[in-house]
């Protein structure tokens, strides 16, 4: 069994392969402040909701940790060796990825960045700009030949929700969920109007400059949790994939541990 890892600014995801099979996966969220066995204990429950045996877990010889979260590594190496008795395999620089990288120091890029692109060039073999809906918002172009080319990072649709209510005294903070019209008679209902129509037209627009620059045609792919939220009010996404970056930690793994 393998147990990946995908550690975001917000939420943890998990999710539990057998082979190449995902049986299981959870959505956490990210807390810097909890100790190695609150993660334990947490993980154990998500095991007992999920109706899984205790076996399930002492079946797990095999862990893959994305982490764009330097403190949370201090909690979660030690906990993989803890309660699963197996040291981590940590994305990485050393890293096997099979994907060339051409960024001026690849160090910087976001491990969850080159793991959604070996996924996505894995699953769809073409050129393709992934779109990733997290905490922040990140674009990155992969080549027909699945060379991670680069891309740009925008303010992620929540935080910018967020600093709208926190700037203007008199606007509430609302649900995120698209509204009927964009011509709205409530203060809600426009909110909601500017938040996610705005940010779909932000969407569309970066996707058209970043065609236009680097003239192939790219299949765009949407992934995290608010992909499927804005992906309906957008003219460029041609597919979602939620589980894009849990399906990239499992191909790297394997790619290294075939080394």
């Amino acid at each position: 069994m393998l147990l990946v890892i995908d550690v975001g600014n917000t939420n943890t995801v998990l999710g539990l392969y057998d082979g190449d099979q995902l049986i299981h996966d959870w959505r956490i969220r990210t807390e810097i402040d909890h100790t190695i066995d609150e993660y334990g204990m947490l993980i154990f429950n998500l095991y007992q909701s999920s109706r899984m045996k205790t076996e399930k877990i002492k079946a797990v010889n095999a862990i893959i940790i994305s982490c764009v979260v330097p403190p949370m590594l201090n909690i979660l190496e030690p906990l993989c060796v803890k309660y699963f008795n197996v040291k981590p395999l940590i994305v990485g620089p050393g890293i096997k990825t099979g994907m060339p990288i051409f960024y001026d120091n690849p160090k910087e890029v976001g491990a969850d960045r080159i793991v959604n692109a070996v996924a996505a060039y894995d699953k769809y073999r073409q050129a393709a700009i992934i779109i990733d809906f997290g905490t922040a918002t990140t674009f990155d172009y992969i080549s027909p030949k699945g060379e991670y080319m680069g891309g740009c990072i925008a303010p992620g649709i929540m935080i910018s929700s967020e600093a709208l209510f926190e700037r203007a005294a008199r606007l509430p903070r609302v649900e995120l969920s698209k509204p009927k019209s964009v011509v709205t008679k409530d203060t809600v209902s426009a909110m909601q109007a500017g938040i996610i129509f705005g940010y779909a037209g932000l969407i569309d627009g970066i996707v058209e400059r970043m065609k236009a620059e680097i003239k192939t045609k790219p299949l765009v792919i949407a992934t995290g949790g608010l992909a499927r939220l804005v992906a309906s009010e957008t003219k460029c996404i041609d597919k979602i994939e939620d589980m894009l970056t849990l399906e990239g930690l499992r191909i790297i793994y394997n790619l290294n541990s075939k080394s």
